[in-house]
């Protein structure tokens, strides 16, 4: 949990003077990206250019220009603390800003016909250079700021009113002011959860940390729990307003607030709307296409493939070249998954613990199942099934099933009906297809529990990203190229 994600102080100028200091670097870095890239293409080389542009022109150009690169970073939320407290996610939208700026400048030199670049070089090598300048000066300037924080400069001070077990989470979650920018001063409550000792005061009463705290500045706080008495309620939400203090609530059914929340009139009356998913709308038109894209793009690449491992099939012996099976998708739709084979045939529509009895070893299914649904010396696996499964090739015909819209690239696993029936929420999972591959595989598929699996297949569900997506598959492909764990 990032804790500058979930709360933003009212009376502490520190996210916007951190804000500022991004801007500013950030446009100095451009500046430059955008001389170095002049110097080395038009100082140091010899080769003939494309126009003459003298440095003062071109320096003035992109200095004019640069509100408006500064405009760009900013629709990508890279002056978020949701995006620049995440590298990867910050990472992406840096170069896609980049690359929208380099964009954004020559459209500029052809509406206005005006010679920016003297040679083309010197746009790829601004390109290049710039994402490269304002990666490294966030990188120092994240660096900084916790060093800062580390003296007490900019830290936020957090009352917890509330005494459950989200309280013990964001404890934990804003233990290191170093790393999150949060100090938590005190906590309402604690004779039904003792607290593990901390460097904050524990109060029987908000009107006794208050009165404590009443010559310290205080910026944000969290209740984590409702007290039986409104007017309790109604007091500390009035001290928050009243002292122009952050108030955040965190719902007793939290399950209720996850996923995709939308704030509208319904029949003139104020509501909430909780979805399932976060992946609704907009968003499934966008997987879809992906999905269509670059699974049917694999499919191409990855024919061969097919070719070669069908061949093999046919001579081992072991039955026929795929192996089907009845899976649920989205909405309980069931659907025939196309693998390659890679278990013996007898043990055809069986589930482990079905194929363990069947077998005499039912002592392997409690194995199997605390080991990630993996045994390494599986008997129900052909000797070329455990080549085809170390090397994650029995998944490629899966492709046939994204192409025709069974399931997604990316999703959870999709399971059979016996197994998801042992899950309570099966629902949620449904809500969106199953996948592919999946934020399970690629958090270590070899070491986490049948449950652990669910548990992440769940949040991937309730807090789906299309940034999510594309990290998730970056990470399949560089398990699978270096073998860290076949899914």
């Amino acid at each position: 949990m990032q804790a500058s994600d979930t709360f933003l102080a009212m009376k502490n100028n520190s996210s916007l003077l951190y804000n500022f200091f991004l801007v500013i670097g950030d446009a100095i870095a451009i500046t430059l990206a955008f001389t170095a890239a002049y110097i080395i293409r038009v100082s140091l080389s010899s080769t003939a250019l494309s126009a003459q542009v003298d440095s003062r022109t071109y320096i003035t150009a992109m200095v004019s220009l640069l509100p408006f690169w500064i405009l760009i970073f900013g629709l990508l939320g890279l002056y978020n603390s949701r995006v620049y407290d995440r590298r990867f996610s910050e990472f992406g939208r840096l170069f896609i800003g980049c690359f929208i700026g380099i964009l954004f400048v020559i459209s500029y030199a052809y509406i206005t016909n005006t010679t920016v670049f003297p040679a083309r070089l010197v746009t790829a090598y601004s390109l290049g250079l710039a994402f490269v300048l304002v990666l490294l000066f966030r990188t120092v300037a994240r660096g900084i700021r916790r060093e800062l924080f580390n003296y007490g400069v900019g830290v936020n001070n957090v009352i917890i009113v509330g005494d459950t077990s989200i309280t013990h989470e964001l404890l934990r979650s804003l233990a290191d002011t170093s790393a999150t920018g949060y100090k938590i001063v005190g906590v309402i409550g604690g004779e039904k959860h003792p607290h593990k000792e901390g460097n904050y005061r524990i109060f029987k009463s908000f009107q006794d940390a208050t009165r404590t705290f009443k010559n310290e500045q205080l910026h944000t706080i969290v209740q984590t729990e409702l007290y039986v008495e409104p007017k309790k309620n109604a007091e500390v939400l009035n001290y928050a307003q009243q002292n122009h203090v952050a108030y955040r609530f965190v719902p007793g059914n939290s399950e209720l607030f996850v996923g995709n929340l939308q704030v509208d009139l319904f029949r003139a009356v104020p509501v909430i709307a909780v979805h399932q998913t976060a992946l609704i709308g907009w968003g499934r038109v966008v997987k879809r296409l992906t999905d269509l894209s670059l699974g049917g793009l694999a499919l191409i690449i990855t024919s061969p493939f097919f070719l070669v491992i069908a061949v093999a099939q046919l001579f081992s012996g072991s039955g026929s070249v795929f192996f089907r099976q009845k899976r649920l998708t989205r909405f309980n739709r069931q659907f025939k998954v196309f693998k390659f084979r890679s278990q013996y045939a007898k043990y055809d529509g069986t589930t482990p613990e079905e194929a363990f009895e069947k077998m005499g070893r039912t002592e392997l299914s409690k194995q199997y199942r605390e080991n990630g649904d993996m045994l390494y010396d599986d008997p129900r696996i052909t000797s070329l099934g455990r080549f085809l499964r170390r090397t994650s090739l029995d998944e490629l015909p899966q492709l046939i099933n994204v192409v025709r819209g069974d399931i997604s690239l990316v999703g959870p696993r999709a399971l059979i009906p016996q197994e998801l029936e042992l899950y309570d929420k099966r629902h949620t999972i449904l809500s969106v297809k199953s996948g592919m591959t999946g934020l399970a595989q690629v958090s270590g598929r070899r070491d986490i529990s049948f449950e652990e699996r669910r548990k992440l297949d769940l949040y991937y569900v309730q807090n789906w990203s299309f940034w999510g997506d594309i990290v998730i598959l970056v990470r399949t492909v560089w398990i699978v190229l270096f073998h860290k764990g076949a899914m």
